[in-house]
């Protein structure tokens, strides 16, 4: 069906009643022959486009169709919380993990495109060669290997796809290629060289061997210390002078008590000798005990015997000699001598008189010479004491010094051994890190591990409807829009409503053409 092309001017009759509709006042109603007008008027335009984006969708569709796509998801999480890299301690305390921020996932991602990344997929998987065997070496020329491996390199960065989904801690990593093994091999690739970049970046290197070195220094310098420790006691002959310190304060302080002690008894001592000397000034040495009056009996009998002695022996005397003989005359005088002292014993009586020491005398003269020996013993004590407590005064400034010097070597030890135990500690902590850095236990996961693809990514069928769907509407989008872009009169509507001016009978140009012809 075609539509009449008018040329102003022409004026022809015709009963036509479509015509007199047309050129009819009032509504126009817009028909499907209106709408499908364009079309017919432009198709040799719209054939030629419908088959040029057909082909093109054909090819593409056979291109695409070869394309395989692998997948693979990173997660990002903070369960394992690494000791903070210092010489000071550090106290782990379990501190519940905070939600990962959006920069921390953005800087994973970056990690993935890095360089260094890339260049490690890119040799794993031979793509260097590949960009060797390309058909840009014949265009371009052959370069160096250097220059093969940047733009490897370039290409894959460019080919990787890294999203990250908001809300959510997943880097989605996407790779296509028209080989599934190497779509599988260069995700495969990355998931180990970028695991590596992580750990390399948030574990410093070099710490486990740092503070294994700062620990084997402290423990020669807490050995060395030990060791002058030990020696102290044998070179200096005491082997804990704090505490003998202590003891001998305790004594001089004891001894001290007992020299004031001392010298009050030596005060007292002294007043007690001259109070006993006062006291023994006033009070006799001796005292009668006892007074007996008794008669001289025992003068008499003696006298009596003697008197009979005397009186035998001058009858002896008589029988031998003269009583003139002197030895008779000396017999007669003694016994008349003994008689005149029986005579004169008869008549005397004798007073016996008994005296014996003083008992108070007695007293005060022993607690004198008691007192006298205590003073002596007790200015003895003094002098001993004052001697001790200066010698053990002087002990003490020694055993000061020498506690001095034991507690700078007992606080080298202890610095030494807290010095020692904390880097111990610190590199068991990192020796556990660097374990679990081989053991691929960090904050991040592939939580979708990349498997080979075995459908390729789009389907032939699918995409082809597609393209001749697309096709169609492209076509009649460029035939809709020639036909609004050509200003020609197509009917007398047109005529009507551009110039103004009234239409009494339109030709078809087929019309004039067959006329011509």
């Amino acid at each position: 069906m075609q539509d009449p092309k008018l040329g102003t001017g022409i004026i022809q009759s015709q009963g036509d009643i479509a015509l007199r509709d047309a050129l009819a006042p009032g509504v126009h109603e817009i028909t499907l022959r209106d709408v499908l007008a364009p079309l017919f008027r432009h198709r040799r335009l719209m054939i030629v486009s419908f088959l040029f984006l057909a082909l093109m969708s054909v090819l593409l569709a056979l291109a695409f169709s070869n394309t395989y796509e692998a997948h693979m998801a990173v997660l990002v999480n903070r369960e394992r919380v690494d000791p903070l890299v210092t010489s000071e301690s550090t106290s782990q305390l379990l501190i519940p993990a905070s939600a990962v921020t959006e920069e921390e996932i953005n800087s994973e991602a970056e990690l993935l495109r890095s360089r260094d990344v890339l260049e490690k997929v890119v040799i794993e998987n031979g793509l260097e060669q590949k960009e060797q065997q390309s058909f840009l070496r014949h265009i371009f020329g052959k370069r160096s290997d250097s220059e093969y491996l940047s733009l490897a390199v370039l290409h894959l960065g460019k080919k990787l796809k890294i999203e990250t989904p908001t809300k959510t801690n997943l880097i989605n990593v996407t790779y296509a290629s028209s080989d599934p093994r190497t779509a599988y091999g260069v995700l495969n690739a990355l998931a180990t060289a970028y695991v590596e970049k992580h750990v390399a970046v948030h574990r410093p290197t070099g710490s486990y061997e740092f503070f294994s070195k700062e620990a084997d220094k402290y423990r020669n310098a807490l050995e060395d210390s030990e060791a002058r420790l030990a020696s102290f006691g044998k070179d200096q002959g005491v082997v804990a002078p704090d505490v003998e310190r202590t003891n001998m304060a305790l004594v001089v302080a004891n001894s001290v008590g007992s020299l004031h002690q001392a010298e009050q008894t030596i005060a007292a001592d002294q007043e007690r000798i001259r109070d006993d000397k006062t006291q023994m000034g006033k009070t006799p040495e001796r005292s009668l005990t006892q007074q007996a009056t008794n008669a001289s009996d025992v003068l008499i009998q003696q006298l009596e015997s003697n008197l009979l002695a005397a009186q035998v022996k001058r009858t002896q005397l008589v029988a031998k000699f003269e009583p003139s003989y002197p030895l008779v005359l000396e017999a007669d005088q003694e016994i008349a001598d003994t008689q005149a002292a029986i005579a004169k014993a008869k008549g005397t009586q004798y007073v016996n008189l008994t005296t014996d020491r003083d008992p108070t005398f007695e007293l005060l003269r022993e607690d004198a010479a008691r007192a006298q020996t205590d003073l002596a013993a007790q200015r003895a004590t003094v002098s001993a004491l004052k001697g001790s407590i200066q010698n053990m005064q002087e002990q003490m400034v020694s055993l000061d010094q020498k506690a001095l010097k034991q507690a700078d070597l007992f606080r080298d030890a202890k610095t030494n051994e807290d010095n020692y135990l904390l880097y111990v500690s610190k590199r068991e902590q990192e020796r556990a890190s660097d374990a679990l850095d081989q053991k691929r236990i960090a904050n991040v996961a592939i939580a979708v591990p990349p498997t080979i693809p075995a459908l390729p990514k789009f389907n032939l069928s699918t995409v082809i409807l597609m393209g001749f769907f697309l096709a169609i509407v492209v076509s009649a989008s460029t035939t809709y829009t020639v036909d609004y872009l050509d200003s020609s009169f197509r009917t007398p509507r047109d005529v009507v409503e551009v110039l103004g001016i009234p239409v009494v009978a339109g030709v078809p140009k087929r019309f004039l053409a067959s006329r011509q012809g």
